[in-house]
C-alpha cells in the first residue's frame, strides 16, 4: 500500500493564536486564513495532521478530557468551512509534573519524533516526503528529526524563533508570514517538482 504524505501542523501560534495554556474552546482564536490553508492541503491530496505539545496537562492547567473537547470543537469549526484534519496528536507530559502519569522525559514531546512515528504507523505516512509547519524552534527541529521539510511561520513565536534559528545555524526550508502562505509555498514547490519529474 502506497504511503501517504502529510503536512504536519503545530497548533498554538500556527493554526490559532498562542494564548498560553487554554483550557476552553472560547480561548481558541483561529487565524481566519487557516481554514483556507487546510482546505488547500486537503485538495492537494496531503494528509493534514496536527502535532502539538500540551504540557498544560502535566502542569495541571487542563485535563486530557478538556483538551479532547477543544480538539473536537477545533475540528468541527474547520469542518464547517470544508476543511478537515486527518489526525490530531498531542504530548501531555511535563518532566516536573506533580502527577506521576505525566512526569516523564518522553519521546513524544517535540522536537522528539514520537508523535510523528505514531502518526506514520497509524496513518501510513511517508515522513521524508512530508512537511512540518510551525512557529517554534522545536517545530523546526522536530521536522528535521523526522526528515520532513520544516517551514517556519512568523505568527506566534515565529519572529523570535527565526532569530534563534539563525544564531544556531539551523535554517527552515522556507519562512512564511502565516500558515496559508506556507501551504501556498509547499504547493507551488510540489508543482515545480512534478513538472521537472514529468519533463514539462
Amino acid at each position: 500500500m502506497k504511503k501517504k504524505r502529510a503536512v504536519f501542523l503545530d497548533r498554538d501560534g500556527t493554526i490559532n493564536e498562542d494564548v498560553g495554556y487554554p483550557n476552553h474552546f472560547k480561548q481558541i482564536n483561529i487565524y481566519p486564513s487557516s481554514f483556507e490553508a487546510v482546505r488547500k492541503i486537503n485538495k492537494a491530496g496531503f494528509l493534514a495532521v496536527i502535532m502539538t505539545n500540551q504540557s498544560g496537562i502535566g502542569r495541571g492547567f487542563i485535563t486530557e478530557e478538556e483538551l479532547q473537547v477543544i480538539h473536537q470543537k477545533i475540528a468541527a469549526a474547520f469542518a464547517q468551512q470544508k476543511a478537515y484534519f486527518d489526525g490530531i496528536y498531542f504530548c501531555p507530559h511535563y518532566p516536573l509534573s506533580s502527577a506521576p502519569l505525566y512526569r516523564k522525559d518522553c519521546s513524544c514531546r517535540k522536537p522528539n519524533p514520537g508523535l510523528a512515528l505514531q502518526a506514520a504507523s497509524e496513518l501510513n505516512i511517508d515522513l521524508e516526503g512530508s512537511y512540518m509547519i510551525g512557529d517554534k524552534v522545536e517545530d523546526m527541529l522536530f521536522g528535521r528529526n523526522i526528515k520532513a521539510s520544516p517551514v517556519l511561520v512568523l505568527t506566534g513565536f515565529g519572529q523570535k524563533s527565526l532569530s534563534e534559528l539563525k544564531q544556531r545555524g539551523i535554517p527552515p526550508v522556507f519562512v512564511a508570514q502565516n500558515l496559508l502562505e506556507a501551504v501556498d509555498w509547499i504547493l507551488k514547490k510540489e508543482k515545480i517538482e512534478l513538472a521537472i519529474f514529468e519533463g514539462y
